[in-house]
């Protein structure tokens, strides 16, 4: 059981760094963006690209793969959610945008495997593909009887670090109280002389980088890049972790992160392999219904 906590630390350091994103978005613009899954599948997919057939080292490449991904996010902002907000489209316009963008993101990792014209993003004719052992340090340690990877511990304090750093940008910056201002108001912010259509971008790059480096760190933990692994892996469980924390808390998606984390590895403990999801959430559905708004959620709050 010790030894799934520390796993339970790592997925849930994951599933937190991808619901920030997911949360700081809502948070700000009002909107869920799906193509969040296929930013963090091409994160993974650019910083193996970068490495396994580009040369680079594990560190630079990470950086890299993080400002593309930030990139994504500012074609997502531009394409699939700025003209229907200028046309004052409904939400489930947005809703629907951007899942035809994840679908098109997907469909362009599928025809690199065939090669030409995008060789350079994958490697030719594979389903799927890893990060090779040697591209970045990974020692263990046992200690206690139980075994720690360090690429585990990194995980874990990557995440801890980001998700501090950001909560001092939005609680000191100025770009932090900007981002703040217009989550609460965005007419009222207007007045005020906030460049809000800055902010909205802005806030795209961050979170779709987030969304890159959480990418990265599910194919370091689980050593397999796929088309699908947003699709399959995350998505759902992302959402299920933003509704838990409550919608467009920054602290909440932190907390439901580790908190998905935790039950899944109970119920795998309790359960098997086989109703780990479905126990988890059943635990999630629970949980909602005794507190509808989600941990960090109230009647009156401010967001992020």
């Amino acid at each position: 059981m010790s030894q799934q906590l520390i796993n339970a630390i790592s997925i849930g350091s994951i599933y937190a760094l991808f619901a920030v994103g997911y949360a700081l978005v809502f948070g700000v613009l009002d909107v869920l963006n799906l193509a969040h899954s296929a930013v963090f599948m091409l994160g993974a997919v650019f910083a193996y690209s970068l490495i396994v057939l580009h040369g680079m080292s594990f560190l630079v490449a990470v950086p890299l793969a993080m400002i593309a991904s930030g990139s994504l996010g500012l074609v997502i902002e531009y394409v699939a959610l700025r003209p229907l907000r200028r046309r004052n489209a409904p939400q489930i316009s947005a809703l629907i945008s951007t899942i035809g963008l994840a679908l098109i993101m997907v469909a362009v990792v599928e025809q690199a495997r065939s090669g030409t014209p995008l060789a350079w993003l994958w490697q030719d004719g594979a389903n799927s593909v890893r990060f090779p052992v040697a591209a970045f340090p990974n020692p263990t340690w046992h200690i206690a009887g139980l075994t720690v990877e360090g690429s585990r511990v990194e995980i874990v304090l990557v995440t801890l670090v980001l998700v501090l750093l950001l909560s001092l940008v939005l609680r000191y910056s100025q770009i932090g109280r900007a981002l703040r201002a217009v989550a609460e108001n965005p007419r009222a912010a207007l007045l005020l002389g906030i460049q809000v259509e800055r902010i909205f971008a802005i806030t795209l790059f961050i979170s779709s980088a987030l969304g890159g480096l959480a990418g990265i760190l599910f194919a370091v933990a689980t050593s397999n890049i796929d088309p699908y692994i947003g699709r399959d892996q995350v998505e759902l469980k992302g959402l299920a972790v933003i509704v838990l924390g409550g919608m467009g808390s920054v602290p909440g998606a932190v907390v439901g992160g580790y908190l998905l984390g935790l039950i899944e590895v109970i119920s795998f403990v309790r359960f098997g392999s086989t109703v780990q999801a479905g126990v988890a959430f059943l635990a999630l559905f629970l949980i909602l219904v005794l507190r509808p708004r989600g941990l960090f959620g109230a009647r009156h709050r401010e967001r992020l």
